[in-house]
């Protein structure tokens, strides 16, 4: 079949790429209506966030085609999800690998925070699960509801140039080229996303994160059990944090940096160091390394393509959150083009999608993005700002609001007398570590 066919859209439109066809797209017939067959939808990346999306997709009555390079691997990732997203996504529960009802954050100098054992509720923690498996059971769910899943590299995209010519995506099964015209594509290939670049979406900073999975012997894993552990200071990142998380039956330990990416391994260094002795007789079953966006794209939308996860930016500042926001964006996205398209009976125009996704998703979840961006910016900046954040975090007030906004993603409603006096101790824990002039600098907007 040739990619003149291809383009009218016949009922079998993988094919093998006709170089000489391609190189005179201005002869391809356009089909200018849907008359006769559905909206076509492509999600190029297989994670949370193209999984949701295809899912949402399919559906909604769009004929829908996610590609995924490597369904057998996955991004590094610490695995944490909130608690909502179980009931909200519908994960079975016997995916979550451990249920985290101790947090301790640890200090530079080795001051150590509760963080959970007195606040949490009897019916709360953390869900903590393997990136491989969650991945695998949302691309699974997305085919079950009719999504056409493709083992495929895409290579590169053509974008039309008039809003009725579909979008061809070149991509490789088993080292073959073929090609695939569709209406309108999601993109959820991660940071370095080439859909992004296809549409000349613009640059964000990226952090690296890294991290090694470590089966420790049976008495060692006890001790993670049910809790997980985050490190802050110069030896472990100088700009983020580090951790221990615990699996099915190891541990993850790692880090990330945005400013000092060439030396993540001596920051990997400087977390094992600090959990030595917990770690002892551990073996590293696995070493893992990804690129995570520091902040949304320049562009999210243009055409008909949008972008939603990493691709798009939205991993938050502070936390380094990802999961639920990937999964989230995808589902918003994907109803917002079933919405549009009346169920894939309508084309979708860039318009319709800076409406129903984008505007919507900036609406929920901006200031959540900006507010932990300062709070980075305030908190991250040196040892003696860490030292006053882990300080601050010894407070039960302070626990219980952190713990409502991350579990149920929504704002915590507070008390204000409390929030008045959750202020005045930030402060004078700035004030102790004698860094509150210079700090407010960077509060400055």
């Amino acid at each position: 079949m040739s990619l003149t066919q291809t383009q009218h859209f016949k009922p079998t439109f993988l094919c093998p790429l006709n170089t000489r066809t391609n190189s005179k797209r201005r002869n391809v017939t356009i089909v200018s209506s849907l008359s006769g067959r559905k909206l076509r939808a492509a999600v190029i990346g297989g994670g949370p966030a193209g999984s949701s999306a295809a899912e949402s997709l399919a559906a909604g009555g769009i004929e829908t085609f996610l590609f995924e390079r490597s369904t057998s691997t996955a991004k590094p990732c610490g695995g944490a999800i909130p608690l909502c997203m179980i009931d909200e996504f519908s994960i079975p529960l016997h995916l979550i690998d451990r249920h985290v009802t101790r947090m301790k954050i640890i200090s530079p100098s080795n001051l150590t925070v509760d963080f959970g054992s007195k606040t949490l509720k009897p019916h709360e923690s953390i869900p903590m699960l393997r990136r491989e498996v969650l991945d695998s059971f949302l691309r699974s769910r997305a085919q079950s509801n009719g999504a056409q899943l493709i083992p495929a590299l895409v290579t590169h995209l053509e974008v039309p140039s008039s809003s009725t010519e579909p979008y061809i995506i070149h991509h490789t099964i088993n080292n073959t080229k073929q090609t695939l015209a569709v209406d309108v594509i999601i993109g959820a290939d991660g940071a370095n996303s080439k859909v992004a670049k296809s549409i000349n979406a613009g640059n964000y900073t990226c952090a690296i994160a890294f991290q090694e999975r470590i089966r420790l012997p049976d008495e060692k894993m006890e001790y993670y059990q049910n809790l997980a552990e985050m490190y802050v200071g110069d030896d472990v990142s100088p700009d983020f944090y580090a951790w221990v998380f615990p699996k099915c039956d190891h541990v993850a330990v790692g880090t990330g940096t945005v400013c000092a990416k060439p030396d993540i391994k001596l920051y990997q260094k400087g977390i094992r160091e600090r959990v030595r002795q917990k770690i002892n007789g551990g073996k590293v079953i696995k070493v893992e390394a990804h690129p995570i966006p520091e902040h949304p794209r320049p562009v999210r939308v243009r055409g008909r393509v949008a972008l939603v996860g990493d691709a798009a930016g939205y991993v938050t500042k502070c936390s380094g959150e990802g999961i639920y926001f990937a999964a989230k964006s995808g589902r918003m996205c994907g109803e917002a083009i079933v919405k549009a398209s009346e169920g894939g009976e309508k084309r979708v125009k860039e318009e319709d999608l800076k409406r129903g996704y984008l505007k919507e998703w900036d609406k929920k979840y901006y200031s959540t993005f900006r507010f932990l961006d300062l709070l980075q910016r305030v908190f991250y900046g040196s040892n003696m700002a860490r030292e006053a954040l882990v300080e601050l975090c010894g407070d039960e007030y302070v626990q219980r609001m952190t713990f409502d906004s991350y579990l149920y993603k929504k704002l915590a409603n507070g008390d204000r007398w409390e929030d008045v006096k959750m202020g005045l101790n930030t402060i004078g824990s700035l004030v102790r570590c004698r860094i509150l002039g210079r700090e407010m600098e960077a509060l400055k907007v």
